[in-house]
């Protein structure tokens, strides 16, 4: 689910201006529109397509393997290239990027439901994940330059947040309707929208110019995604191919070789993507491998529940997305309120309390699913769990990403978690999709995907455990 950061991008360049000199204009909330519009449609079309995922395959006939692609291609193509989308928009100008990414987001979504063919169809995935890399920066660079520091920027901000998620579980109940007159319609819905939106777009986000210096990371985008995209392939394809087999090794050789021309290059290039020496800043590392925790656990358990609730349990598309839908209006809901937890609370307890959370939603479920769960009793104490562990997790986790960091390196930091995030669940995925598929055609029951749960509720629990860990020390040192 790639819910966006609301903390400032890397492409954030706030007008010295007193908070009473703007007066909400409908020109002003019609730009606030045209960026919730984005970021909703972005909500919408992860859960819609979530939901489709078993009907998409049976069409198709794309295995386990197959499916878990068409939801890392988006992944992978959002986390390798938002840290080069914020930098683009500096150099070439906000609107424009912004316009072109929506624009391209409009036809990958278009050619994706018409394709016949699952390589075609990971690929425009791929592609919009790409879009996405850099409308969300983007987005929150123009929010942030046309709405002044003070009430107003917050007030844009409160309501900004809110769309992700709202488009996240408004896209469950859309995605289970629309999955029933079949799946096309979950790529091809937000065509009309996201046109919509580009000629408002057009029409009202005012023009900037582009900044005069500075430079693209390219090897580093390049060298990053690729990494990534080649060590997911990697773990997802061992199993069949056997862990030892020559491809296997290569294969994860050169993965391991482009990761390792990434860091080189990030210590070289005049403007890197990630100044590596931010990475000595404790809770900025704490706060990268939470947001792999959270992020990793929660969308392959999404992923998993997706196909077991459909495929074995034959439930309709519907009622599986009416199961799941606590979840995103637990987020939608609660998020607003996390600031006021984060001010009484602070960052590390309310991390932990979403580690907890989590851990326990998916302790749950294992204790209680069996062969046929019982709805009251299994899945829905679990989606409030869940639910409740995601809304305090995300924020905290990104509060503390950037918490005493420097202004001038804010934007580097939220977009480091961001990054973090997606790669991190990319990886989680691919593991958990290696378990899952080991069971060869399944087995018709919960125990094909046990060993995926185990796998998530250790990544929880390690999360856990590791701010369990600081805070112990934390309070030692005072």
């Amino acid at each position: 689910m790639a819910i966006t950061d609301t903390s400032p991008a890397p492409a954030v360049r706030a007008p010295a201006a007193s908070p009473a000199e703007q007066t909400w204009t409908p020109r002003l909330w019609g730009v606030l529109a045209v960026l919730c519009a984005v970021l909703f449609l972005d909500g919408l079309d992860v859960s819609m397509v979530g939901v489709a995922l078993p009907s998409i395959g049976t069409e198709l006939g794309l295995s386990t393997t197959s499916l878990q692609w068409i939801v890392n291609g988006y992944v992978l193509g959002y986390g390798g290239l938002l840290l080069l989308g914020g930098r683009t928009a500096d150099l070439l100008g906000r609107r424009r990027v912004f316009l072109v990414a929506l624009a391209v987001f409009a036809i990958a979504s278009l050619v994706g439901g018409l394709v016949n063919d699952g390589t075609l169809l990971i690929v425009t995935r791929f592609v919009k994940g790409l879009s996405a890399a850099f409308t969300a920066p983007t987005a929150l660079s123009i929010l942030t330059t046309t709405f002044h520091e003070g009430p107003a920027r917050n007030r844009a901000l409160s309501v900004f947040s809110v769309f992700g998620a709202s488009g996240y579980s408004s896209g469950l109940i859309l995605g289970g309707l629309l999955t029933s007159f079949g799946w096309r319609w979950t790529f091809l819905t937000p065509v009309p929208l996201a046109l919509l939106a580009l000629a408002a777009g057009m029409a009202l986000i005012p023009r900037d110019k582009p900044s005069s210096d500075g430079g693209h990371d390219i090897l580093g985008a390049v060298t990053l995604t690729g990494g990534m995209l080649l060590a997911v392939y990697t773990v997802v394809s061992a199993p069949d191919r056997g862990w030892l087999d020559p491809v296997t090794l290569g294969s994860f050789a050169l993965a391991v070789a482009l990761l390792i021309a990434f860091v080189v290059t990030e210590n070289k290039v005049r403007h890197p993507l990630i100044r590596l020496g931010i990475l000595r800043v404790g809770t900025i590392v704490r706060a990268n491998l939470s947001i792999v925790a959270l992020f990793g656990s929660f969308m392959s358990f999404q992923f998993m529940m997706t196909l077991y609730l459909q495929d074995v349990l034959h439930w309709s598309p519907l009622k599986m997305a009416m199961a799941l839908l606590p979840v995103g209006l637990i987020v939608a809901v609660g998020s607003p309120f996390v600031g006021r937890l984060l001010d009484r609370y602070g960052t590390p307890r309310l991390i932990i309390s979403s580690m907890l959370s989590l851990s326990l939603g998916y302790i749950w479920f294992l204790a209680t699913a069996g062969d046929a769960p019982n709805y009251a009793v299994a899945v829905f104490p679990t989606t409030i769990l869940l639910g409740g562990g995601f809304a305090f997790g995300f924020s905290a986790i990104m509060a503390q990403a950037t918490d005493g960091i420097a202004d001038s390196e804010q934007g580097l930091a939220s977009g480091l978690v961001q990054t973090s995030g997606q790669v991190g669940c990319a990886l989680v995925l691919a593991v958990v999709t290696a378990l899952v598929a080991s069971d060869g055609q399944g087995s018709g029951d919960f125990s094909q995907f046990h060993p995926g749960v185990n796998l998530v509720t250790g990544v929880a629990v390690v999360g856990l455990l590791l701010n369990l860990v600081a805070l112990g020390f934390r309070t030692k040192r005072h």
